[in-house]
């Protein structure tokens, strides 16, 4: 797959994650969270008002810190695929 076409399936999944009604597990919206950040290069700190919030989103990050732009889109594709796959 071509980077324009990881661009356009990561776009995808990013949002069926967003328009999907129901509740999510924790730990899926951890790893999600994760790979998202990464995937886009986004910088920011995690913005819960709760610390403990914040402090699982930090780890979740630093556990993948490792990973490349491309290789948490994939990721991303991954779990989404994955998760949806085995909801039937």
């Amino acid at each position: 797959m071509n980077p324009k076409e990881l661009d356009i399936v990561f776009n995808d999944a990013v949002k069926s994650i967003n328009e999907h009604t129901e509740s999510f597990p924790a730990d899926l919206l951890l790893r999600l969270y994760s790979y998202y950040k990464i995937a886009t290069n986004n910088q920011e700190s995690p913005g819960s008002s709760t610390p403990l919030i914040n402090a699982f989103k930090t780890n979740a990050i630093f556990q993948n810190k490792g990973l490349s732009s491309s290789e948490a889109k994939k990721l991303y594709i991954e779990v989404v695929n994955h998760y949806f796959l085995y909801r039937k």
